[in-house]
């Protein structure tokens, strides 16, 4: 049998992390693994030097960092947590994640669900219409 996967994005804000959260919750409950993903959609990288030291930060690298702080806050003796900085826009990042992983669930909060975001769109409403899995939306615009 396939190993049961919650998927969830992450962003650095509160809400997702809210949204984080939940899933971890809801990973318990179901006996699965938590995966945690930040989209990136950019290829931009800094170079920084400091006397002869010189390093690169991308935006990849960035996300990873962001998905792996997340996941490190979560890890638990009970439960295994992944993580990854994914390339594309939130949405796609998701969905092409939960794809890979054939994973049971996505997790996704309703940031921008209403008003004129809700008409043009929102990661939520993308996820609910193209995922591979079930879909739980987290109300965490309290």
């Amino acid at each position: 049998m396939a190993e049961n996967i919650v998927v969830v994005g992450v962003d650095g804000s509160e809400t997702a992390r809210l949204a984080a959260d939940a899933a971890r919750d809801i990973a318990a409950a179901l006996g699965a693994r938590l995966h945690i993903v930040t989209a990136f959609d950019s290829d931009r990288m800094e170079v920084y030097t400091d006397g002869d030291d010189t390093w690169v930060d991308s935006a990849a690298d960035t996300a990873e960092r962001t998905a792996g702080r997340v996941a490190e806050e979560l890890e638990s003796s009970e439960m295994h947590v992944s993580y990854t900085g994914a390339r594309g826009k939130p949405a796609e990042a998701l969905i092409e994640e939960a794809q890979r992983l054939d994973a049971r669930m996505i997790v996704v909060g309703n940031k921008r669900m209403s008003g004129v975001s809700r008409v043009l769109g929102s990661v939520a409403n993308s996820v609910a219409h193209h995922a591979p899995c079930d879909v739980y939306i987290v109300k965490t615009d309290v």
